[in-house]
């Protein structure tokens, strides 16, 4: 499964790739004539859309006031 809050996923041109890529390959199975596996990378596209900018991320950790170094 697609973890947002890892990395990897931290650029936002590599968020906007995954699910762009998706669609063109689902739009090339429908224009090839396999309307199966365009629904199956549509729903993976829709997924990714889904899990990288909908869903809540986490905030990033910070150290509190009194452990950073004065």
């Amino acid at each position: 499964m697609i973890d947002p809050n890892h990395p990897f996923y931290e650029p936002l041109w590599r968020r906007l790739l995954i699910p762009v890529v998706c669609a063109v390959w689902a739009v090339f199975e429908l224009y090839a004539g396999e309307p199966i596996w365009a629904i199956i990378v549509g729903a993976m596209g829709i997924y990714a859309t889904y899990k990288l900018f909908m869903e809540k991320r986490k905030p990033p950790v910070s150290k509190p006031a009194d452990e950073q170094k004065e």
